[in-house]
């Protein structure tokens, strides 16, 4: 794992995470984690080819998936398909804690008979964008004690690889009682508009964008650019333009000696002044604050950092 970007969501230029494996021999990500109102890792709309898994350990917290809203409670857990757009979204202002299983598809794919019978027709399938199980359902037990047990093995490829092969059988019986056998489904033109001005953005973001060139990017109208930036990710265009240079910013201050005048340049602000003004807005510190607080990696205990009981 590369400890410079912990807490951070680092993107390819077409908008997919780089996601920081445990281990660059092996695709996968296990977390005990946290999140709370305005950490870098909140409300960071991204899509990756791998299957998130979040079960939650205490509190309640939500996932947005594809525009929609899925609260989660204690002991729930969510499974988001693989090309989703998502993002975490902390609930009434509070810390919650989860345990966070990120993992490649391929691991599953031990022979073309396995990705066939039982691997592609989940992740190539549009209709299942993410799998939900909680209250009463027969699996949420099953699937969230096998999810607590992940930290425990991150590091041992095979207890890992088996454990997903348990999870995939749960999520299998899932779909097969929520899904036909057979259904014709149709990929959604819209989202492939949306992560064209995302790309547009994410290559874009140091130089002066504006709505016109966003909505151009995907040769549609603004009002339909409006429209697809509010249905994936809540916020306009531009809102998520200048959220996306905040969260560049926090990238530099984790990573660099760079002076706040310098980021500024690099993340497309006219100034510190109108920097820090936006970037205490996202995060809720000034730049100065945040380099401070994250000069070593805080303790994973969230009550530590934000001064809660809860």
């Amino acid at each position: 794992m590369n400890r410079e970007v912990m807490g951070l969501i680092v993107k390819r230029d077409d908008g997919s995470e780089i996601v920081n494996y445990d281990n660059p021999s092996f695709p996968s990500y296990i977390y005990d984690g946290w999140v709370a109102p305005h950490v870098t890792w909140e409300r960071v709309p991204h899509f990756h080819e791998d299957i998130e898994i979040v079960t939650v350990k205490q509190g309640r917290m939500a996932y947005s998936v594809n525009g929609n809203t899925i609260e989660l409670n204690e002991g729930d857990t969510i499974v988001v398909n693989s090309n989703q757009i998502h993002y975490s979204i902390c609930l009434d202002n509070k810390v919650a804690r989860y345990v966070i299983f990120i993992i490649h598809p391929s691991v599953l794919m031990s022979s073309v008979a396995v990705e066939m019978q039982a691997v592609r027709p989940i992740i190539d399938n549009p209709e299942i964008s993410y799998l939900r199980f909680r209250n009463y359902n027969e699996y949420v037990e099953p699937i969230r004690n096998i999810m607590l047990e992940m930290p425990d093995i991150r590091h041992d490829a095979f207890q890992v690889t088996l454990h997903f092969f348990k999870i995939w059988e749960i999520i299998r019986k899932q779909v097969s009682h929520y899904l036909p056998e057979e259904t014709e489904v149709s990929s959604d033109p819209r989202m492939q508009l949306f992560k064209m001005m995302m790309h547009h953005i994410s290559v874009n973001y140091k130089e002066s964008v504006t709505l016109d060139e966003i909505a151009g990017s995907a040769n549609i109208s603004r009002s339909l650019c409006n429209a697809l930036f509010n249905q994936y990710v809540g916020e306009s265009p531009i809102s998520y333009l200048m959220h996306f240079r905040c969260r560049k910013v926090a990238e530099y201050l984790r990573s660099s000696p760079m002076t706040l005048t310098e980021i500024a340049s690099m993340t497309g602000f006219n100034g510190v002044s109108y920097m820090s003004e936006t970037f205490r807005k996202y995060f809720g510190s000034s730049p100065r604050a945040y380099r401070k607080t994250w000069a070593n990696p805080p303790a994973v205990d969230a009550r530590d950092i934000l001064g809660t009981d809860e």
